[in-house]
């Protein structure tokens, strides 16, 4: 089955918002075997809707619409849907009931605004499997539309409990569909872009997408098929020529996150790690211990932003900071050497750098970053130059330090300078 998706709202089509609802209706209904064939997104005006989803009852079997079901004045889309499909608006009384319990619990009182939510379209079916997320459906012309809410959370739950059941009933048969995610950290995209420029000429079944995931970058492989076999092994083959030309840059694969690689190796390995952090001010420290599991490698971190806290508990040299300054090279390897003896940690990680937007200078402009990694008997240190706002140095910062643990873990080079 072939269909495609309608997100309804002001807000996506202005940019206010990021369009969560076609990001994700699109991949549950790719990775089931469904084909989208489009994705649209229109504001709250009624000729535009209506027009929208006429064109699409021409070419398609199936339409997801998100949005415009609340009780705004802006929220037209079941008066839409009747006028489009010319229809009368029926009160639907489950709905209708629904409706004056929420109004009754919450001590509200009921009015035209909540009323009208429980007009829809005639022989519209409510989708209400749990109180509070509705939504309904229909069939024109033998096409099943759906119309969700555009709540994310609310959407996300019909379409994975009502709507994706509801189509595979209608199907006989659907292909192999098999997808993978090559996670990457190190690389720019016109790098990436331009390592990978002959690709698709290796195989045309497989679909290959490259997405930015700050500060990331993903590659994903799509490919359908006849049968789970021949479908694995084209994929298996495609990755192992991306992985032979992008190498030790692909750190993950599917669900993995770059902290959770990293104390995997840690737990696999035995090792224990201390951070000291000056710029990211804990954030390093933050992404590890969002790991389940992570206090059996993660020992502590110590966060010195000043350069009397660096003297104080970790026996940074005054001497050192006068000569060189809190952003160098020194004084990231005299961070990473005493928080891993101060924590008597297996490895001992540090950063030091100008976040910004201020304090920058002709030789250490915003932006620059120092990393200094204690490991066995040796202290690395290496210079990174970043680019963007406040908040972005410091995840890069964080990101790049945890990738120096992955690398060194893995005995791959290091890549300062980057």
């Amino acid at each position: 089955m072939y269909g495609e998706i309608i997100t309804i709202g002001d807000e996506l089509i202005s940019g206010r918002v990021v369009d969560l609802n076609a990001w994700y209706a699109a991949g549950r209904l790719t990775a089931t075997g469904l084909r989208v064939i489009r994705v649209t997104s229109v504001g709250d005006d009624q000729e535009s809707i209506s027009k929208v989803l006429q064109k699409a009852l021409k070419d398609s079997q199936f339409v997801i619409i998100t949005g415009g079901l609340g009780s705004t004045d802006d929220d037209m889309t079941n008066e839409i849907a009747a006028s489009a499909l010319n229809r009368p608006l029926c009160l639907d009384e489950e709905m209708f009931e629904q409706i004056k319990d929420y109004v009754a619990l919450r001590g509200l009182k009921m009015s035209r605004a909540f009323e009208k939510m429980a007009w829809m379209p005639e022989d519209a079916k409510i989708l209400c499997p749990k109180e509070n997320v509705c939504g309904f459906s229909l069939v024109e012309d033998r096409v099943r539309l759906y119309f969700l809410p555009g709540v994310p959370e609310q959407m996300r739950y019909l379409m994975d409990e009502i709507v994706i059941p509801d189509l595979l009933l209608q199907c006989t048969s659907l292909p192999t569909v098999r997808h993978r995610v090559l996670k990457l950290y190190g690389l720019n995209e016109p790098s990436i872009a331009e390592m990978l420029s002959d690709l698709p000429e290796k195989s045309a079944n497989i679909i290959l997408g490259f997405y930015p995931r700050f500060p990331e970058n993903h590659i994903t492989l799509s490919l359908r098929g006849d049968d789970q076999l021949s479908v694995a092994g084209e994929l298996d083959g495609m990755e192992r020529e991306i992985r032979s030309r992008l190498g030790s840059f692909i750190f993950a694969t599917g669900d993995q996150s770059m902290e959770g690689v990293v104390g995997e190796m840690l737990l696999q390995k035995k090792l224990t790690l201390s951070v000291a952090e000056s710029c990211t001010g804990g954030l390093i420290g933050n992404l590890l211990t969002n790991v389940p599991g992570s206090s059996g490698y993660f020992l502590g971190g110590v966060i010195v932003y000043s350069n009397q806290a660096k003297m104080d508990l970790l026996g940074v040299s005054k001497q050192a900071l006068d000569a060189y300054g809190a952003v160098s090279d020194p004084i990231a390897r005299e961070m990473a050497a005493g928080v891993r003896r101060e924590l008597k940690a297996d490895v001992g990680l540090a950063v030091t750098g100008i976040a910004g937007p201020e304090g920058g200078t002709k030789e250490k402009p915003v932006g620059t970053v120092y990393i200094g990694l204690a490991f066995k008997d040796k202290t690395f240190s290496g210079k990174y130059r970043f680019w963007g706002k406040r908040e972005q140095n410091k995840m890069n910062s964080a990101v790049m330090a945890l990738d120096w643990v992955r690398r060194v873990l893995n005995e791959n080079p290091f890549l300062p300078g980057l």
